[in-house]
Order: C-alpha cells, then sequence, then structure tokens
C-alpha cells in the first residue's frame, strides 16, 4: 500500500511539473479570462488572406484509480488555446476580429463539454480507452465544422449580424 501511495504522489508531483511548464505555453479557457491580441504570439504566412488566426483545441487525459479493489475512471478534459500558433496582423484588426476570435475558443470550450456530457455515458471496461478516442475523434471531427459554418456564416466577422447571432447562441450555450 505504501508503494502506491508513493506512486500516486509521485504522479501528482510529475504531472504538475508539466502542468506548470506547459502553461507558458498554452492557455486554458475560462469564463473571466478573454483572449487579447498580446495572446497571439505566432507569425502570420505571408501567403495567408486572413487577418488573425485562433489555434485552439480540446484534450483529454484519461487515468484509472485502483483503491480498495476497486477501479474508477477519471477524465480531465480541457480546451486549450495555443499563443504561438495563433496570430494576427495589427494593422487588420480590431476589437470585432478579436470577438470573433474569441468565439473561437469559445465554441471550443462548448464542445468540451459536449464531450464531457458525451464521456458521462460511457462504461468502464476493458475498451475504455478505445471507447473515449473514439469519441475525442467525432467530437473534433464535429467541432471542426462548426468552426467552419462559423466563419461561413459570419464572413470572417463581416457580417455584423450574423456575428451578433453567434455571439448570443453560443453565450446561452455556456452558459446553460
Amino acid at each position: 500500500m505504501d508503494k502506491l501511495k508513493f506512486l500516486l504522489v509521485f504522479c501528482f508531483i510529475v504531472c504538475t511539473q508539466i502542468q506548470a511548464q506547459d502553461e507558458d505555453r498554452v492557455l486554458l479557457w475560462s469564463k473571466d479570462r478573454k483572449l487579447t491580441w498580446a495572446d497571439y504570439k505566432g507569425s502570420p504566412l505571408k501567403t495567408e488572406w486572413a487577418a488573425a488566426t485562433t489555434a485552439s483545441g480540446i484534450t483529454y487525459s484519461l487515468s484509472s484509480i485502483i483503491g480498495n479493489g476497486e477501479s474508477s475512471l477519471e477524465v480531465i478534459v480541457s480546451s486549450l488555446f495555443y499563443p504561438d500558433k495563433s496570430w494576427h496582423k495589427p494593422d487588420l484588426c480590431n476589437d470585432v476580429i478579436l470577438s470573433h476570435e474569441q468565439l473561437h475558443f469559445d465554441i471550443t470550450e462548448l464542445f468540451a463539454r459536449k464531450f464531457r456530457a458525451k464521456l458521462r455515458t460511457v462504461r468502464n471496461d476493458t475498451n475504455i480507452k478505445k471507447k473515449v478516442r473514439a469519441i475525442f475523434v467525432e467530437i473534433n471531427k464535429d467541432l471542426h465544422a462548426f468552426q467552419n459554418k462559423y466563419d461561413r456564416e459570419t464572413n470572417y466577422s463581416r457580417d455584423v449580424k450574423q456575428q451578433e447571432i453567434w455571439n448570443k447562441t453560443i453565450h446561452e450555450a455556456l452558459n446553460e
């Protein structure tokens, strides 16, 4: 039992160290912290026509905990923003475009929540890793299609009326 406690403490310390190192390279989604242009540290491609790009995504970690003869599953799902892969062209950007880009990150969080909801229906068995991975792939496919639909319908923030509709829809979904 002492070995198990030591192993759990060791894993916690290692994971905490890795997370601390990664915090410099990523931002975790938060309802209280909005993106700023200073968060965009990447460089645009010279051939890129867009004014800005928000690189965000869903990650998860899966761990099985065995204690007292029982096993339990823990899945941690996060929505992340990648500053080094996100960029903007200052001469083309304004607060409207920043708001549009923020909504891309908010959409990522919305799909992370859908992922968490689907995970609650999965039973812990021998195929759990495969099941979780399949849900993750499905959610990411849906997220990608949804992000593209958002850009199309708002014309990349240029259609102000559609942008307002999307803002309201996504904010209401996040507040549910």
